[in-house]
């Protein structure tokens, strides 16, 4: 596509076709579930028997330092350790949910106890999200800000 010794053209039209098929696959990654074939009784809201769902803000997104989760109609999840951007997909059943997993920035905080980063799952209620590590065990919460 372009060499070395290649002219300036040659080597910025070369990166925009590359530019322009990284961003066609990251945007066909973002079709939403019923999009992308995914059943919808796992990833929207109430679809699963429960009024409330999952879908909305947990914890306070707005303050800085700490945990938050937003959970999106489409099957995203998005937010913050209090140090780190968090952002992943999920899929719910009844009061479950599994993060399908969470990935991260690795910034280093002092004084920030970046717990959620170690999510794999979590169960709700209408007010709380208990968060569970890959083992099951309970490693923080947050309560429902929306």
């Amino acid at each position: 596509m372009f060499t070395a010794g290649g002219s300036k053209r040659g080597r910025t039209a070369g990166l925009g076709v590359i530019g322009a098929a990284v961003l066609a696959l990251a945007l066909a990654g973002c079709a939403s579930g019923a999009e992308s074939g995914a059943d919808p009784s796992t990833t929207a809201s109430g679809e699963s028997g429960d009024a409330v769902g999952v879908v909305g803000v947990w914890g306070d997104a707005d303050a800085q330092n700490t945990p938050s989760l937003v959970f999106a109609e489409d099957g995203t999840v998005t937010g913050t350790d209090g140090c780190n951007r968090l952002m992943g997909s999920w899929t719910a059943d009844g009061g479950t949910v599994e993060f399908a997993p969470l990935v991260s920035t690795r910034m280093a905080c002092e004084g920030v106890d970046t717990w959620l980063s170690g999510g794999a799952s979590g169960t709700w209620t209408d007010t709380e999200l208990v968060v569970l590590d890959g083992s099951g065990t309970e490693i923080g919460t947050l309560e429902r800000s929306e």
